[in-house]
């Protein structure tokens, strides 16, 4: 008669952790970091599949990792804001609650379930202030670190944390934090040569105080260029949206002229009246 195999529980443990983060390397690395008026991520991520992706009005979702567990969990957390939200008051839906649901979610899986979720994720929530803006994130196996300032997740992290470490203050305009978050993706973790990271490659957004309500906008096409270029004189998202049809949650720079001029009549985003 056979003997059953036996595996201790710290050794499982151990094996699911280590199959979680080995997953979670291979991926591309984002970057979520503070500004002077809120809150910025930057992934390089040319696909048309998100990992960066707004949840309620002050609060947007970041993910590394296996692209079909992580959506799983952002659908959920939307369901869960949008429900919490309707039963009780929009201000009762906040970046803490969420992180909360989502740690549980993970945990039951890491602990009952045969394979781990090879995620991680960030949670933030924009706040009336600096000081009350919160960034969390989430593990594999559900544990939820409080962090300041900035958090990398993904790919080579111990270089990129050294980076971002050294390069952010308190304070930076967006194109500051956006230069020094494409930098620190940028950087080769074998101490090669740096890649060049053009505004095609990557998936920018922000969670901006200073917008109406819905603080998330997505940042791309010439905006995203103009942001990143050292040269030009514009350093923050407008405050209004585009005056353009179509999705009004992307923020491209796009300028409309009055009849008559050759001057933009909407140079910064601004309402005309």
């Amino acid at each position: 008669m056979s003997m059953p195999f036996y595996v201790s529980p710290e050794q499982l443990m151990k094996d699911k952790a280590d199959y979680a983060r080995k997953g979670i390397a291979r991926g591309r690395s984002v970057v979520v970091l503070g500004y002077d008026r809120g809150v910025a991520f930057v992934a390089e991520n040319p696909q048309s599949l998100r990992k960066i992706s707004e949840i309620y009005d002050r609060i947007a979702f970041a993910a590394v990792g296996m692209y079909y567990e992580f959506e799983n969990l952002r659908v959920a957390g939307i369901r869960y804001a949008d429900l919490r939200g309707y039963s009780y008051d929009r201000s009762d839906v906040t970046a803490r609650g969420l992180a909360n649901a989502y740690a549980q979610t993970l945990g039951t899986v890491f602990t009952q379930e045969p394979k781990p979720y090879e995620i991680e994720i960030v949670v933030a929530e924009v706040g009336e202030n600096t000081e009350h803006d919160q960034i969390y994130r989430l593990t594999y196996d559900g544990s939820v670190a409080d962090q300041h300032g900035f958090v990398v997740m993904g790919g080579a992290i111990v270089q990129a944390e050294e980076t971002l470490r050294e390069r952010w203050r308190p304070g930076l305009s967006l194109g500051e934090a956006l230069t020094i978050a494409v930098d620190t993706l940028a950087a080769d973790p074998n101490g090669d040569e740096t890649r060049t990271l053009s505004a095609d490659q990557l998936e920018v957004a922000v969670l901006d105080r200073q917008r109406p309500r819905r603080k998330f906008r997505r940042i791309a096409g010439q905006l995203l260029e103009d942001l990143l270029n050292t040269d030009s004189e514009i350093s923050d998202a407008p405050e209004l949206d585009d005056d353009r049809p179509g999705h009004h949650d992307v923020l491209m720079g796009e300028r409309r002229e009055t009849p008559g001029t050759e001057q933009p009549a909407n140079p910064e985003g601004r309402d005309p009246g």
